[in-house]
């Protein structure tokens, strides 16, 4: 990260967004106070592979089956 401040930025500010297109991260700061962070936008996210969790739990067979009275009663308030 490089620290820029915000009169460098006005005065060349193609130069500063050059550098963020190179993948470079921008602090600006203002009396010594970072104020602002410019970074580039990372378009390179491809989808997820499916299968991506496979075997890492399991659903269980009663997964879809009536929830016991009791229960239901208390998401009702009774």
């Amino acid at each position: 990260m490089v620290n820029v401040t915000v009169d460098e930025i006005q005065r060349d500010p193609l130069k500063y967004l050059s550098q963020v297109e190179a993948g470079e991260t921008l602090v600006i700061v203002r009396s010594n106070q970072p104020i602002a962070e410019l970074r580039p936008i990372n378009t390179n996210k491809g989808l997820r592979p499916f299968g991506l969790c496979a075997g890492e739990f399991t659903v269980p067979d009663d997964f879809d089956a009536p929830l016991p009275e009791d229960l239901l009663n208390s998401f009702e308030g009774k």
